[in-house]
């Protein structure tokens, strides 16, 4: 019951403030604190999180019954770096400055809590 972006263009250390906001959360709310968030890597990372939800009611063994949505909460989430583009910007006076673009890969897995027992 895992999700993972690849080569996502965004820095790594923006989208750690979005996925740490998550973690640890019921995969409900993880949505709506998502679908609340002002930074712009929330959408990104929301339609992670759904996928990972579509994971894990698809890819379910055989002889298991699907999980329930309401009982899955986000297991680990984690943010990687990934390679980074290097772009030259032309400066002053003839030189070039590097301009480096950050790219990350992102991977959300989710577990399910058990029923209280009675």
């Amino acid at each position: 019951m895992k999700a993972t972006v690849r080569y996502l263009r965004g820095s790594p250390q923006k989208l750690r403030l979005v996925v740490d906001l998550i973690r640890g959360k019921g995969a409900g709310e993880a949505r709506d604190i998502l679908r609340d968030c002002a930074k712009a890597a929330a959408k990104d990372v929301s339609k992670l999180l759904l996928s990972a939800v579509a994971n894990a009611q698809k890819n379910v063994p055989a002889g298991k019954p699907a999980p329930d949505p309401d009982r899955l909460f986000v297991r680990t989430a984690y943010v990687g770096d990934g390679p980074r583009l290097k772009r030259v910007r032309p400066a002053p006076m003839g030189r070039a400055f590097q301009v480096v673009k950050r790219t990350c890969h992102v991977t959300v897995e989710l577990g399910e809590r058990r029923a209280r027992a009675k």
